[in-house]
Protein backbone atom coordinates (compact mmCIF):
# COMPACT_ATOMS: atom_id res chain seq x y z
CA UNK A 1 0.00 0.00 0.00
CA UNK A 2 2.71 2.47 0.76
CA UNK A 3 4.54 2.22 -2.53
CA UNK A 4 1.51 2.27 -4.19
CA UNK A 5 0.50 5.25 -2.61
CA UNK A 6 3.73 6.88 -3.27
CA UNK A 7 4.05 5.53 -6.84
CA UNK A 8 0.59 7.88 -7.58
CA UNK A 9 2.02 11.03 -5.51
CA UNK A 10 5.25 10.68 -7.58
CA UNK A 11 3.75 10.34 -10.49
CA UNK A 12 0.84 12.99 -10.62
CA UNK A 13 3.73 15.46 -9.36
CA UNK A 14 6.08 14.59 -11.92
CA UNK A 15 3.66 14.70 -15.08
CA UNK A 16 2.53 18.33 -12.85
CA UNK A 17 6.13 19.75 -12.92
CA UNK A 18 7.09 18.37 -16.58
CA UNK A 19 3.38 19.95 -18.16
CA UNK A 20 4.59 23.44 -16.64
CA UNK A 21 7.82 23.39 -18.13
CA UNK A 22 6.81 22.23 -21.29
CA UNK A 23 4.12 25.25 -21.25
CA UNK A 24 6.37 27.44 -20.30
CA UNK A 25 9.25 26.14 -22.95
CA UNK A 26 6.35 26.61 -25.68
CA UNK A 27 5.56 30.13 -24.59
CA UNK A 28 3.08 29.55 -21.96
CA UNK A 29 1.92 31.14 -18.48
CA UNK A 30 3.35 29.69 -15.29
CA UNK A 31 0.06 28.80 -13.29
CA UNK A 32 2.04 29.83 -9.57
CA UNK A 33 1.90 33.61 -11.48
CA UNK A 34 -0.86 35.78 -9.66
CA UNK A 35 -0.67 38.53 -12.60
CA UNK A 36 -0.16 38.60 -16.14
CA UNK A 37 3.79 39.16 -16.52
CA UNK A 38 5.70 41.02 -18.48
CA UNK A 39 7.10 39.11 -21.18
CA UNK A 40 10.59 37.85 -20.13
CA UNK A 41 13.84 35.69 -21.66
CA UNK A 42 13.28 31.70 -21.07
CA UNK A 43 16.12 31.63 -18.76
CA UNK A 44 14.42 34.27 -16.30
CA UNK A 45 11.09 32.25 -16.54
CA UNK A 46 13.14 28.80 -15.44
CA UNK A 47 14.53 30.48 -12.47
CA UNK A 48 11.39 32.09 -11.46
CA UNK A 49 8.98 28.61 -11.71
CA UNK A 50 12.11 27.03 -9.50
CA UNK A 51 11.76 30.13 -7.05
CA UNK A 52 8.79 29.60 -5.75
CA UNK A 53 7.78 28.07 -2.52
CA UNK A 54 5.22 26.16 -4.03
CA UNK A 55 7.41 24.44 -6.98
CA UNK A 56 10.22 23.58 -4.40
CA UNK A 57 8.11 21.98 -1.86
CA UNK A 58 6.43 19.93 -4.98
CA UNK A 59 9.79 18.82 -5.15
CA UNK A 60 10.61 17.41 -2.09
CA UNK A 61 7.75 15.77 -2.22
CA UNK A 62 8.32 14.37 -5.47
CA UNK A 63 11.85 12.97 -3.68
CA UNK A 64 10.46 11.68 -0.88
CA UNK A 65 7.87 10.06 -2.68
CA UNK A 66 10.20 8.39 -4.87
CA UNK A 67 12.42 7.16 -2.05
CA UNK A 68 9.19 5.76 -0.37
CA UNK A 69 8.39 3.80 -3.32
CA UNK A 70 12.25 2.25 -3.52
CA UNK A 71 12.07 1.47 0.32
CA UNK A 72 8.77 2.27 2.45
CA UNK A 73 10.56 1.81 5.47
CA UNK A 74 12.65 4.23 4.63
CA UNK A 75 14.76 6.04 7.41
CA UNK A 76 18.06 7.97 7.89
CA UNK A 77 19.00 11.25 9.38
CA UNK A 78 19.35 13.37 5.91
CA UNK A 79 16.27 11.83 5.24
CA UNK A 80 14.05 12.35 8.01
CA UNK A 81 15.05 16.44 7.30
CA UNK A 82 13.87 15.75 3.58
CA UNK A 83 11.05 14.34 4.70
CA UNK A 84 9.36 16.62 7.03
CA UNK A 85 10.35 19.42 4.83
CA UNK A 86 8.27 17.96 2.20
CA UNK A 87 5.13 17.49 4.68
CA UNK A 88 6.10 21.28 5.87
CA UNK A 89 6.34 22.70 2.60
CA UNK A 90 3.25 20.86 0.99
CA UNK A 91 1.37 21.92 4.18
CA UNK A 92 2.23 25.86 3.77
CA UNK A 93 1.54 25.59 0.18
CA UNK A 94 -2.12 24.37 -0.04
CA UNK A 95 -3.14 26.27 2.91
CA UNK A 96 -1.67 29.58 1.47
CA UNK A 97 -2.99 28.88 -1.44
CA UNK A 98 -6.27 27.92 -0.09
CA UNK A 99 -6.28 31.29 1.93
CA UNK A 100 -4.41 33.66 0.39
CA UNK A 101 -4.49 32.59 -3.94
CA UNK A 102 -6.61 31.18 -5.10
CA UNK A 103 -8.79 34.07 -5.39
CA UNK A 104 -6.20 35.39 -7.22
CA UNK A 105 -5.50 33.16 -10.39
CA UNK A 106 -7.56 32.14 -13.23
CA UNK A 107 -6.92 29.34 -15.12
CA UNK A 108 -7.91 27.08 -18.12
CA UNK A 109 -7.23 23.98 -19.94
CA UNK A 110 -4.65 22.34 -18.91
CA UNK A 111 -3.17 25.09 -16.35
CA UNK A 112 -6.36 23.67 -14.12
CA UNK A 113 -4.86 21.08 -14.28
CA UNK A 114 -1.52 21.74 -13.45
CA UNK A 115 -2.60 24.33 -10.81
CA UNK A 116 -4.52 21.30 -9.37
CA UNK A 117 -1.66 19.36 -9.39
CA UNK A 118 0.59 22.16 -7.93
CA UNK A 119 -1.83 23.08 -4.63
CA UNK A 120 -4.45 21.00 -4.37
CA UNK A 121 -4.18 16.93 -5.39
CA UNK A 122 -0.47 17.36 -3.94
CA UNK A 123 -0.60 18.68 -0.38
CA UNK A 124 -4.07 16.64 0.46
CA UNK A 125 -2.39 13.51 -0.86
CA UNK A 126 0.75 13.90 0.57
CA UNK A 127 -0.42 14.56 4.06
CA UNK A 128 -3.37 11.83 4.27
CA UNK A 129 -0.47 9.39 2.67
CA UNK A 130 1.59 10.22 5.70
CA UNK A 131 -1.39 10.23 8.43
CA UNK A 132 -2.11 6.66 7.01
CA UNK A 133 1.02 4.96 6.05
CA UNK A 134 3.95 6.68 8.09
CA UNK A 135 6.24 5.39 7.95
CA UNK A 136 6.93 6.43 11.74
CA UNK A 137 8.37 7.58 14.28
CA UNK A 138 10.12 10.01 11.96
CA UNK A 139 10.21 13.62 13.55
CA UNK A 140 12.34 14.51 16.53
CA UNK A 141 13.43 17.96 17.65
CA UNK A 142 17.23 17.70 16.08
CA UNK A 143 15.09 16.58 12.39
CA UNK A 144 13.04 19.87 13.17
CA UNK A 145 16.37 21.95 13.58
CA UNK A 146 17.83 20.97 10.30
CA UNK A 147 14.20 21.30 8.48
CA UNK A 148 13.98 25.10 9.06
CA UNK A 149 17.04 25.44 7.26
CA UNK A 150 15.56 25.11 3.80
CA UNK A 151 12.33 27.64 4.58
CA UNK A 152 14.61 30.08 5.86
CA UNK A 153 17.20 29.79 3.18
CA UNK A 154 14.52 30.46 0.87
CA UNK A 155 13.60 33.57 2.53
CA UNK A 156 16.50 34.73 2.04
CA UNK A 157 16.85 34.11 -1.44
CA UNK A 158 13.24 35.69 -1.95
CA UNK A 159 13.59 38.96 -0.23
CA UNK A 160 17.41 39.46 -1.71
CA UNK A 161 16.51 38.41 -4.78
CA UNK A 162 13.05 40.83 -5.08
CA UNK A 163 15.41 43.70 -4.25
CA UNK A 164 18.05 43.25 -6.69
CA UNK A 165 15.42 42.09 -9.66
CA UNK A 166 11.84 43.75 -8.70
CA UNK A 167 10.09 40.45 -8.45
CA UNK A 168 8.84 38.70 -5.52
CA UNK A 169 6.90 35.01 -6.22
CA UNK A 170 3.85 36.40 -4.07
CA UNK A 171 2.18 39.47 -3.73
CA UNK A 172 2.27 39.49 0.37
CA UNK A 173 6.12 39.59 -0.07
CA UNK A 174 5.94 42.23 -2.26
CA UNK A 175 8.70 44.87 -0.01
CA UNK A 176 8.68 47.06 -3.02
CA UNK A 177 4.78 47.49 -2.40
CA UNK A 178 4.28 46.44 1.46
CA UNK A 179 7.59 47.79 2.71
CA UNK A 180 10.17 45.55 4.87
CA UNK A 181 8.30 46.35 8.08
CA UNK A 182 5.09 44.55 7.05
CA UNK A 183 6.68 42.14 5.04
CA UNK A 184 9.18 41.63 7.98
CA UNK A 185 6.20 41.11 10.10
CA UNK A 186 4.71 38.48 7.33
CA UNK A 187 7.62 36.35 7.78
CA UNK A 188 8.02 35.90 11.16
CA UNK A 189 4.14 34.80 11.30
CA UNK A 190 5.13 32.32 8.49
CA UNK A 191 8.14 31.09 10.22
CA UNK A 192 6.36 30.37 13.65
CA UNK A 193 3.38 29.03 12.18
CA UNK A 194 5.70 26.62 10.02
CA UNK A 195 7.15 26.01 13.82
CA UNK A 196 3.91 25.31 15.38
CA UNK A 197 3.09 23.06 12.53
CA UNK A 198 6.46 21.01 12.69
CA UNK A 199 5.49 20.47 16.33
CA UNK A 200 2.13 19.25 15.71
CA UNK A 201 3.56 16.85 13.27
CA UNK A 202 5.83 15.79 15.77
CA UNK A 203 2.94 14.98 18.76
CA UNK A 204 0.55 13.76 15.87
CA UNK A 205 3.30 11.52 14.74
CA UNK A 206 3.80 10.22 18.73
CA UNK A 207 -0.48 9.91 18.96
CA UNK A 208 -0.49 7.27 15.91
CA UNK A 209 0.55 3.74 15.60
CA UNK A 210 4.23 3.35 14.72
CA UNK A 211 4.83 1.75 11.43
CA UNK A 212 6.02 -2.06 11.71
CA UNK A 213 9.64 -2.79 12.04
CA UNK A 214 10.91 -4.51 8.55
Amino acid sequence: MQRTWNLILAVVVAATVIAQLVLLVGGGQDVNTTAAAAPVPLATKLLRFFSYFTVQSNLLVLAAAVSLVIRPDRDGPVWRVLRLDALLGIAVTGVVFATLLSDLVQHSGIGTWINAGFHQLSPVWTLVGWLLLGPRPRIDARTIRWAFVWPVAWLAYTMVHGAITGWYPYPFLNADKLGYGQVGITLVIIVVAALATAFAFRALERWLPASPAR
